[in-house]
């Protein structure tokens, strides 16, 4: 049987979980309205005027889009996010264009991934909030994004991640989720946080929990919600003569990269790469180790990779994001970013990336270097937050390394930028393709249980496999139209507004 996502309906669990809905005023968007906020009714638009960007108001759940205004408060829809990084930053002449994360709640969109996984269980009744608690194990935003949506639809949360995470990352959550688990290691130490929730499940009853790295909302919100976001970029930047070429991310749960299995659709020439940390090359050597790029965890291929539509591995040394970040935020290097032609539109925004927005920055200088693309071509990637989630980061290398000079800024320019090589990188064949898939067994037969069955379907019947999942948009958007009429928020809201005009 084909891995779709399962929407098959318990109407008891049901029952409560309309009515904790209804106690609670939460109204649910659908995907074609996080695509097309033009669509949300107008009633929940007027209430937004009231909402901040970050506030727990389930209102804000229809500010799970790329296309927020970018202000903090009461801002609607604006258009897609995005910015274009200049030759004159990137150092190469093809054009490098970004979705930009900032503007969702949480600073991130990884909000839109756990949505993603939780309203289909929720709406069928598969989730029931009144005795469940959703857990969220991630290396990064994945539990904040979770426990944030949690908050919002009534449901209770617990956060896990590693312990040595930005401290951001632990102050916030300690506020918005229930409990709150660390578990030993950084970025890389992925099978810890797997074994923290073996550990849940054997002890707990009053968990579900979703796992980022095997959730295929993760993956069918990015395809769906993400992708036409950067078609719509596509289509108002590209011009005649001019060429999409494909789009760089690095992996993490890989649920981004749906948004590449999206766009190889509408443009089947393109191409889609993926990034990692060189202290860990998983992909690239079957590798292990330790990194500093936070939101890209690794040891292992998250089973939601479609790993036969991935063209392209780029490793980045994470010295490369860590000493960026300072380039791009210190006074002394935003200041010499400008004397080397940076327009100060550009250095004003470059706040917009966080760590693994950086490493993303630089996977796709290497990928124009590797293709010798020129200004005719187009690469898409995503700055997936801000550096306002690491401004403790900064603190710490302030500390061990002293003030940011000049002399800094030129070495980390000419080093990190303009001196970025097509090391480390490999153009997938076939049987380099199969090899990366081959991985999973480990992880996910071995380790988690799943059916080789299915990880052969991922390969060998490939395009019914990612096809079956990718169809059950409609199939998700009817049963949030269907949970939201039993609630009967949305037309006693739009009926009070009748009244009152």
């Amino acid at each position: 049987m084909l891995p779709i996502i399962d929407l098959s309906m318990d109407k008891d669990q049901l029952k409560s979980t309309v009515e904790r809905a209804r106690e609670r005023d939460i109204i649910i968007p659908t995907l074609e309205q996080q695509k097309n906020p033009e669509l949300v009714p107008e009633v929940v638009k007027d209430e937004l005027g009231d909402v901040g960007l970050w506030d727990i108001d389930s209102r804000n759940l229809f500010r799970i889009t790329w296309k927020n205004e970018p202000k903090k408060h009461g801002g609607l829809y604006d258009g897609v996010n995005y910015m274009e990084l200049p030759s004159e930053l990137t150092g190469v002449d093809a054009r490098i264009i970004a979705l930009v994360g900032k503007w969702f709640p949480t600073g991130s969109h990884k909000v839109g991934a756990t949505f993603g996984c939780l309203v289909p269980r929720l709406t069928t009744g598969q989730f029931d909030p009144t005795f469940q608690k959703a857990v969220w194990p991630s290396t990064g935003n994945y539990c904040r994004g979770g426990a944030y949506d949690a908050e919002l639809l009534a449901c209770e949360s617990v956060a896990i991640l590693p312990e040595e995470m930005s401290q951001e990352r632990f102050d916030w959550l300690s506020k918005v989720a229930g409990e709150v688990i660390a578990t030993p290691g950084c970025e890389s130490n992925v099978r810890e946080i797997f074994e923290k929730c073996r550990e849940l499940k054997e002890t707990r009853d009053d968990i579900v929990i979703f796992n980022q790295f095997d959730e295929f909302g993760n993956h069918l919100w990015h395809y769906e919600v993400t992708g036409e976001a950067m078609e719509e970029v596509l289509e108002a930047e590209l011009t005649p003569g001019s060429n999409y070429s494909g789009v760089v991310l690095t992996s993490g749960s890989s649920g981004t990269m749906g948004c590449g299995d999206y766009l190889k659709e509408q443009f089947p020439n393109s191409r889609l790469a993926v990034g990692e940390a060189l202290q860990c090359p998983t992909l690239l050597r079957n590798g292990y180790g330790g990194h500093r790029i936070e939101g890209i965890g690794d040891k292992h291929v998250p089973w939601i990779h479609n790993v036969r539509n991935t063209d392209m591995i780029i490793d980045i040394d994470d010295s490369n994001s860590m000493n960026l970040i300072r380039l791009f935020n210190e006074p002394a290097g935003q200041e010499y970013l400008e004397d080397q032609g940076v327009p100060t539109e550009t250095v004003e925004k470059l706040p917009l990336m966080g760590i693994s927005s950086v490493a993303n920055m630089t996977s796709a200088i290497k990928y124009a270097k590797y293709y010798e693309l020129d200004e005719d071509d187009v690469i898409m990637t995503v700055f997936t937050d801000s550096m306002e989630l690491y401004d403790s980061r900064l603190g710490e290398m302030r500390k061990e390394h002293g003030g940011y000079t000049r002399e800094d800024a030129i070495k980390d320019y000419h080093q990190f930028i303009r001196g970025v090589t097509t090391d480390s990188m490999e153009e997938l064949t076939y049987y380099e393709k199969k090899r990366v898939h081959n991985l999973k067994y480990y992880t996910w037969i071995e380790q988690q249980g799943k059916k080789t069955e299915e990880l052969d379907a991922q390969w060998y019947d490939w395009s019914n496999y990612w096809d079956e999942i990718h169809g059950q948009v409609d199939q998700i958007d009817r049963r949030i139209e269907e949970f939201n009429e039993k609630t009967g928020l949305l037309a006693e809201l739009k009926s009070e507004k009748k009244q009152t005009q």
